[in-house]
């Protein structure tokens, strides 16, 4: 191991990376113009909760703020050390955390999935929103079969949703993620909820699978045109 990653993996580095990253979140929200659509939002949710939200990866960091005090909410974190420090900053935003993956073809039983998956089982039983990127690791804008399974063993719904903001530096990496930056337009879009059968067999399962895929890629699109000036508005 590197001498820059072993300094990074020191848990007061985390701390002081994860409180940092935090504090820098909160600038961007607090310097934005937000938008959110629908603008009833919260009022629509409200007799669904408690809910899956569903997001892809690297458009997840500002989802936080979308919470309201009375909601309580957990996250899905990877147990890499990335995923260390990207827990400390949503706990210093009041986001609890569930740590674990589900690999490329939908199981749970790696990087401790089979666990993670039962304490979102759990999580959502005892009233907790669950917030869970959509994406199968390192594969960019195709959602897994995880965030189905989970709305069919659970009976909760799953709101796709999709942020952008105006001033950004766009990532060519495989999330495509992007450094969000403040003092500008801030967009969260919202899309139709997703209510998934509890007895779906597995082709049921992909058709909403496939579902989720198609109403996150075209809610990204709504967010990246919200920012950018060239929005179709909610009626």
């Amino acid at each position: 191991m590197s001498l820059l990653k072993r300094v990074i993996r020191a848990r007061p580095v985390q701390i002081g990376i994860g409180a940092a990253a935090a504090g820098y979140l909160r600038l961007i929200w607090n310097t934005s113009r937000v938008t959110i659509e629908p603008a009833d939002l919260y009022e629509r949710v409200a007799p669904d909760l408690p809910v899956i939200v569903a997001m892809w990866h690297g458009q997840h960091f500002l989802m936080p703020f979308l919470k309201r005090a009375e909601h309580r909410v957990k996250v899905l974190i990877s147990r890499h050390g990335d995923g260390e420090i990207n827990a400390i900053a949503a706990e210093r935003l009041s986001i609890g955390t569930i740590r674990g993956s589900g690999d490329p073809g939908g199981q749970f039983d790696r990087k401790g999935g089979v666990g993670a998956f039962k304490s979102m089982l759990r999580a959502l039983s005892d009233g907790y929103n669950m917030a869970l990127t959509a994406d199968v690791p390192k594969v960019s804008r195709i959602a897994g079969g995880g965030v189905v399974k989970l709305a069919s063993f659970s009976g909760r719904p799953i709101y796709p949703v999709a942020m952008n903001t105006s001033r950004r530096i766009e990532f060519d990496n495989w999330d495509r993620s992007t450094l969000n930056l403040p003092f500008g337009r801030l967009a969260i879009i919202v899309g139709e909820p997703i209510r998934v059968p509890s007895d779906a067999d597995e082709t049921v399962l992909e058709r909403y699978r496939a579902e989720v895929e198609r109403s996150l890629n075209v809610l990204t699109e709504r967010a990246k045109a919200a920012v950018d000036g060239s929005a179709e508005r909610w009626s």
